[in-house]
């Protein structure tokens, strides 16, 4: 029998410690990053034919009350932040209650921290809601600034929305925004110096991403690639760039821009991976927990959440599955094998 969901009164109640989850190689995981749909209103060339991809069946998808449960669970287990990811966050209709029900609920160390990635396209309506609801950060995906080429890459014309979404996130008073963009070589790899400055001038953080091999036609190409060095080398033409320091978990090497207080990131996922500081697991809009962007297996919480399954044997598939997590995603192994899942079925 399926368990009932609590209410927001007894989900915001702290939950008692069950043990971190922590992997076999010493990793401590504190990030969990949510894909509430798979569903996409762009259909970015990187990510997915102009057909789109087959839909996950909407019955498969997780619940808001699964979703609030999971979470719960994963904050009892030293989970500390949240990162609601898609396809699409916004795209999902009770995506404000989600963020409100998430923020509510409280581990160790007091509130799970509430972040999204989108691409900004309904933030104008959606801004001041999520801000009131507890969404404390929100990352936002601008490749590009001209009109024409954004029509290109997203296969939608619909550049101007995502700077009313940037400028509504401003408003509502998220900080920092971060701007993340995809060079790729041909396409957008002349416009760093002008990413980054727009990005400065609004007082939000460029984080420039090696493109990864998480396309749905598989076409993905290391040669091709723009590298995080070369990125870094383009951008030291026209600013000065100082090395911040260390950056634990974070996925971004980051750098003043002019002596600050502006900032850079890149993130050399392919080049530079930073698996061994890792400290993030995945769960799909399906209900599948997956340990690593780029794992071929999934641990099937669906099946949990809809049968008999109490919290504990919830834990225990999370703790059995970090347990599995391999030292490295192996992009450089010679028997390395994209994902079947696109990015957009995997969540960011």
């Amino acid at each position: 029998m399926l368990r009932s969901s609590p209410s927001l009164d007894s989900a915001s109640k702290r939950v008692p410690h069950r043990g971190a989850l922590v992997d076999r190689f010493g990793r401590v995981h504190r990030d969990l990053r949510i894909s509430l749909t798979d569903r996409c209103s762009l259909r970015c060339t990187y990510c997915m034919p102009a057909e789109g991809v087959p839909w996950l069946a909407k019955g498969n998808i997780l619940t808001t009350d699964e979703l609030e449960r999971v979470a719960r669970v994963a904050a009892s287990l030293g989970i500390t932040e949240v990162r609601l990811t898609g396809g699409e966050p916004l795209l999902r209709p009770d995506v404000v209650d989600v963020v409100r029900r998430m923020a509510r609920i409280e581990g160790e160390q007091g509130p799970l921290e509430v972040s999204m990635t989108t691409n900004a396209l309904r933030l104008p309506q959606l801004a001041g809601e999520l801000a009131a609801a507890g969404l404390a950060r929100v990352n936002i995906s601008i490749d590009t600034l001209r009109p024409e080429r954004f029509a290109e890459l997203t296969r939608r014309d619909r550049l101007d929305d995502v700077l009313d979404g940037i400028d509504a996130a401003r408003t509502a008073g998220f900080d920092p925004i971060k701007l993340n963009a995809v060079p790729m070589r041909g396409v957008n790899d002349d416009e760093l110096v002008d990413l980054l400055r727009f990005a400065v001038a609004r007082g939000a953080e460029l984080r420039f991403i090696e493109q990864m091999p998480l396309d749905a036609g598989h076409v993905w190409s290391r040669v091709e690639m723009v590298r995080g060095e070369e990125i870094l080398k383009r951008l030291s033409a026209a600013f000065r760039l100082t090395p911040i320091g260390e950056r634990g978990a974070a996925p971004a090497e980051r750098f003043l821009v002019d002596d600050g207080p502006a900032t850079v990131g890149v993130i050399a996922s392919v080049t530079a991976p930073f698996c061994g500081a890792c400290d993030r697991v995945r769960l799909t809009a399906d209900g599948q927990l997956r340990n690593c962007l780029f794992a071929r297996e999934e641990s099937d919480l669906l099946a949990l959440l809809r049968g008999d399954a109490d919290d504990d044997a919830i834990a225990e598939l999370m703790r059995r599955c970090i347990t599995g997590k391999r030292a490295g995603h192996g992009i450089d192994d010679e028997g390395f094998l994209q994902p079947d899942r696109p990015m957009s079925a995997i969540g960011g």
